[in-house]
């Protein structure tokens, strides 16, 4: 990125707009510091008192997102933006029970298109990993922590925050409390002359809206650059005319073809998501998240949302929490929304997300590692033989679940580019090996 571009994006400081210039940056060469390399701990980022200038990560500059850099920043988002409380509430935390397996780790699968294996131990490096944590019948039997990530920190979500908007709203729907078949300006009349006015909530939850959007990060003009600078919490420049956070933006989006027809991969549906759950509960997203989710849980911390210079979460991406907290919400998938022999919310929320949504829709996405996929809620259905799904962010965050293996593996990561294209043809084989292996342990 030349010196005149990287001026332009000084001001982009959201999570979002934050992956974009991560996305243009790191495409533009295959070369890395590899993970250990890397590691922040060894390049000494922000460490002194204060820092020294080569080793600061800070507003009001835009690279904190890029890599190296960015292997630091996943666990420090709080310091470099506002955020809203997810909270935990005031009850005890609930442990998580432990049988840790010390054989995980030599565990062999052959990557993706590749005959050459590979052990556990080894996708985790390739990876990035930062966290990794892995359930089975509900007690945990790995657990590992590498980079800026420890027990006690929390670490960016990226977009499993928007598997989380989905579940909330897939409760609503189980609860009748959101008719998932209503348009959109029926719920939110902000949004009559927008793109999303004439979409039904079904297909903002499924992400099958038509929407004249362009995520083209190469250029300075694409839609996704005046969405970021929309959403940004920092004070707009004097000379500003454009929309002034997530609602505001979402009003300006107009429609291009025809709704349903095709699975397009927009953050801008879940802030739109995270808008209709707040308009009919009459609550912000993250004091939903906390009643309805985190403080049923035991979790061990409470979590934290962006937010934008109004206040409102950004759903689409937002989220920092825990390795353990995540891997509750796992496991309260897993086991259908039940928790500590309480059930959260009715079973059948995640039974419809398991079936997943329009095979023939997402296929159009053209995504080769992830071929006879669905997203369905705002969870990716891989619709594989052990009828695994999860919800997953850019540099490698997942939350991976196994019903037939009743396993869950939650990873933290901050792999070098954003797109997951990359990660998958190691992670994915490496998750169904381990499954495959928690089987076998059992006959």
């Amino acid at each position: 990125m030349s010196f005149s571009m990287s001026k332009f994006f000084l001001k982009i400081v959201t999570i979002s707009s934050l992956v974009a210039v991560s996305i243009q940056a790191n495409t533009q060469s295959n070369q890395f510091l590899d993970a250990t390399q890397s590691d922040p701990n060894k390049l000494a980022w922000m460490v002194g008192f204060p820092p020294s200038v080569e080793k600061l990560i800070m507003q009001p500059e835009s690279d904190f997102f890029s890599f190296p850099k960015l292997r630091w920043t996943v666990c420090h988002i709080r310091e470099l933006m506002p955020t809203k409380e997810v909270s935990r509430g005031i009850s005890s935390s609930i442990p998580l029970e432990y049988e840790i397996d010390k054989n995980i780790d030599s565990i062999k699968f052959n990557p993706l298109n590749s005959q050459k294996l590979m052990s556990w131990e080894e996708s985790l490096l390739a990876n990035y990993t930062d966290g990794i944590l892995i359930l089975h019948k509900g007690k945990v039997v790995y657990e590992k922590y590498f980079g800026c990530l420890n027990e006690t920190n929390k670490h960016a979500a990226m977009s499993m925050t928007k598997s989380l908007t989905g579940l909330l709203a897939q409760i609503l729907v189980a609860e009748k409390v959101l008719d998932e078949t209503l348009r959109v300006d029926s719920i939110i009349p902000e949004l009559k002359n927008s793109a999303f006015g004439s979409a039904t909530v079904r297909e903002v939850m499924d992400m099958t809206t038509a929407l004249d959007y362009s995520e083209d990060y190469s250029n300075p003009n694409a839609d996704i650059w005046i969405y970021s600078k929309a959403s940004s919490p920092l004070p707009k420049p004097k000379d500003y005319k454009g929309p002034n956070g997530y609602f505001e933006y979402l009003q300006t989006v107009k429609q291009k073809g025809v709704h349903g027809e095709a699975f397009g991969y927009k953050t801008i549906n879940t802030d739109t998501l995270g808008w209709i759950i707040s308009r009919v509960t009459n609550k912000d997203l993250t004091q939903l998240l906390s009643e309805r989710i985190w403080s049923k849980i035991g979790a061990q911390q409470d979590a934290y949302m962006t937010v934008d210079a109004k206040g409102t979460p950004f759903a689409g991406g937002g989220l920092s929490a825990s390795l353990r907290d995540l891997g509750k919400i796992g496991l309260l998938m897993l086991n259908e929304g039940k928790f500590n022999n309480q059930q959260l919310f009715p079973k059948e929320v995640v039974e419809e997300i398991k079936k997943g949504g329009d095979k023939k829709a997402f296929a159009k996405a053209g995504y080769k590692t992830l071929e006879g996929g669905s997203y369905h809620s705002m969870w990716w259905i891989f619709h594989n033989q052990n009828k695994a799904f999860a919800a997953r962010g850019v540099h490698g965050q997942t939350i991976y679940v196994d019903p037939t293996a009743k396993m869950v593996i939650v990873r933290f990561a901050s792999f070098p580019t954003a797109s997951n294209t990359q990660i998958d043809p190691t992670s994915l084989p490496a998750f169904e090996a381990v499954a495959k292996y928690l089987i076998e342990k059992e006959k």
